[in-house]
């Protein structure tokens, strides 16, 4: 996996007390629980629950990126971003993810700032100054790590984003870019399931619907919010590994 727009800290990845928490904080992290409540269920501090999540999220990354090295050819993939939000609306964050269209196997992903849009706009510019819109160089980026793991005639699936063909044309000049239509989205799925019979971004909707039921700072209504991208990604980074051996 490629080390995309944010960075997780330099930080010591030894955790060797009570080993034998590392595998169910693991599968409560990647099911929808906080750090505060997978403290208060295993009776531990929540400093060594954060601990436990860094030290996890290292171990995780160094799987995805066996997994990664391993891919063969991928024939059909679909992407978009997925929005969320660091501590308030008024400082968005963006999730692209490629997703395998066959299997739903996460293959990458990246994290980015982005302004505020619609009415909040003015008021984060007046609260938080000049919010950067990162997403593009770290789909240029995301494309570029994953241009080698992509069949030369491949078929790419995503939304009618007019910022994507460029992108696209660029990393991936003999595949086939198809662009869809957006939906509505129905009351399952927090939004990212659509209200239609057929949806064909329905592999990547699918995922991007797991993601937000089982990362609890990804919930459409919650207060677990990310304070900090780097955690995010690292969080990202943990169920990745679960959804692509544990649940797939």
């Amino acid at each position: 996996m490629s080390t995309h727009v944010f960075r997780s800290h330099k930080t010591k990845v030894l955790s060797t007390k009570k080993r034998r928490l590392n595998p169910r904080i693991f599968e409560l992290l990647c099911s929808g629980v906080s750090q505060r409540r997978v403290a208060k269920l295993l009776k531990i501090s929540r400093t060594t629950v954060v601990r436990k999540f860094l030290f996890l999220a290292h171990c995780s990354r160094i799987r995805n990126q066996k997994n990664f090295d391993q891919l063969e050819p991928l024939t059909e993939i679909q992407f978009d971003d997925l929005e969320t939000i660091e501590h308030t609306k008024c400082k968005p964050l963006s999730v692209t993810m490629i997703v395998n269209r066959a299997d739903r196997q996460i293959i990458d992903f990246c994290v980015s700032r982005m302004p505020a849009k619609g009415l909040i706009a003015e008021i984060s510019r007046k609260k938080y100054g000049h919010r950067p819109d990162e997403r593009g160089p770290a789909r240029e980026e995301l494309f570029k790590n994953i241009s080698s793991k992509i069949a030369t005639n491949a078929i790419i699936h995503s939304d009618e984003n007019p910022h994507y063909p460029p992108s696209i044309s660029k990393w991936f000049p003999q595949a086939t870019h198809k662009a869809h239509k957006g939906k509505r989205g129905c009351v399952a799925g927090q939004g990212e399931l659509k209200k239609i019979g057929f949806d064909p971004l329905f592999s990547l909707n699918h995922t991007y619907a797991m993601l937000r039921a089982n990362i609890n700072r990804l919930i459409r209504k919650t207060w677990c919010t990310t304070k900090d991208p780097k955690r995010l990604k690292d969080h990202i980074d943990l169920y990745v590994d679960f959804h692509n051996h544990q649940i797939i």
